[in-house]
């Protein structure tokens, strides 16, 4: 490898002198080099290609950021923390292979990821089999921490239940019950629309919709059937640029002067990506950047705004906390043994400046799903800050979301 000097170095060289290898790998190696000791090493799989890119984009910057703090402040058990990021390309045979390369090859500690909840859920597999703490960033299907739950996986995003339980009643009371979804053909969507239709059944609701691949350009014809079914609300499960794509054209329809639009998640990244005549409906945030007197919200923006130009997102909360979690965890058990480190997570509160958040959010015993809150409010075009898209309305506890846990479907079973 050549330096910009001409001078010839090797990759073994660049770790020891403080290079970055690669424009997604954070490396911190100049702790590397003064303390001459083993760097913990956290492996984190995300779909850094394809249709959920920003808002894995969005992750990989948090995580990012958690990695300086903490290699400022004494690192992982006083050793210095190396974050190795694999991309999933959005595919499950390649998520599950680079997972299995970061633990067999790259011996790391911990994995982080991934945004696909298909991807995520066959992680574990993966992880439990290997006995490593899996810390699921932005998988939202509830098998997750249900039915699949397992003693070595936690979850910081929600649950498909948890934001659809949110939001439900909002789009009910403020647009009616007749609903049309738009819902992507794979594990989230599945769950996020059953989380939808059992609260609208039990209101006397209606529904009809379409499920639609990922990667889906063209809307049109979905568009003309939610047209003809007479909706008062189209339901938009979509994510990342499948979520963008649609809403212009639902616009671009004029869709907007006949039925309204809302659902689970619009996220920041998504928001920024849509023209003004899109920013609009009825959703959730699961984190939000504009929280007026919550400790340490304005120093983590502003932290994340030095960093990528932007204000602090969901998706970049999701990613610092979990690398936060992994340190907590460690520095706590004194330990880097899996069962050990999940022992200290089962039940675990997050301290305030890493919540960020009113009350104190955990990792429920139950089940290992994250008991944060969840941000109800409206879309809108910007005012004053140009990520001021969206006013929260109501802030939903997470305890009050999830439900209790006999309803998640989870039975751990720890090892012997």
């Amino acid at each position: 490898m050549k330096a910009k000097a001409g001078i010839t170095v090797d990759r073994r060289s660049i770790l020891r002198t403080g290079a970055a290898i690669g424009a997604l790998q954070m490396v911190p190696p100049v702790i590397i080099a003064a303390r001459g000791e083993t760097p913990v090493r956290i492996g984190m799989v995300d779909p850094i290609t394809g249709v959920y890119a920003a808002i894995a984009r969005g992750e990989v910057d948090g995580a990012q950021l958690a990695t300086e703090e903490l290699n400022k402040n004494g690192g992982i058990l006083g050793r210095p923390v190396e974050l190795q990021i694999e991309d999933s390309a959005n595919d499950v045979g390649t998520g599950v292979q680079k997972t299995r390369k970061l633990i067999e090859r790259d011996q790391v500690s911990f994995i982080i990821g991934d945004v696909n909840s298909g991807i995520a859920l066959a992680m574990t597999q993966v992880t439990k089999e290997k006995r490593i703490v899996h810390i699921v960033s932005g998988g939202h299907t509830d098998p997750i921490t249900g039915s699949n739950c397992a003693w070595n996986v936690f979850r910081v995003c929600n649950t498909t239940t948890m934001d659809a339980n949110a939001i439900a009643m909002t789009l009910i009371e403020r647009l009616g019950n007749k609903w049309y979804f738009f819902t992507p053909d794979y594990a989230y969507g599945h769950s996020l629309q059953a989380g939808f239709e059992k609260i609208l059944k039990a209101h006397g609701g209606s529904f009809a919709g379409d499920l639609i691949p990922l990667g889906t350009a063209d809307y049109s014809a979905y568009l003309i059937k939610a047209r003809a079914f007479e909706p008062k609300v189209l339901v938009n499960n979509m994510g990342g640029g499948d979520q963008v794509a649609s809403l212009k054209q639902f616009v671009q329809f004029g869709l907007d002067k006949q039925m309204g639009v809302g659902g689970a998640l619009f996220e920041l990244e998504s928001l920024r990506a849509v023209p003004d005549d899109a920013r609009i409906g009825w959703w959730t945030m699961e984190w939000w950047w504009d929280q007026p007197g919550v400790p340490h919200v304005r120093e983590f923006s502003a932290a994340m705004k030095q960093r990528t130009g932007q204000q602090a997102s969901a998706r970049n909360w999701f990613g610092y906390v979990s690398v936060k979690t992994a340190a907590l965890a460690a520095n706590q058990a004194k330990s880097l043994d899996a069962v050990k480190l999940a022992r200290v997570l089962s039940d675990f509160k997050l301290p305030p400046e890493v919540a960020l958040q009113p009350g104190s959010p955990r990792f429920r015993s139950g089940d290992h799903e994250l008991m944060s809150s969840v941000f109800v409010g409206q879309a809108h075009r910007p005012e004053g800050d140009p990520d001021n898209m969206f006013t929260v309305q109501d802030l939903v506890p997470g305890e009050k979301a999830a439900g209790p846990v006999e309803e998640a479907g989870c039975k751990l079973e720890w090892p012997t």
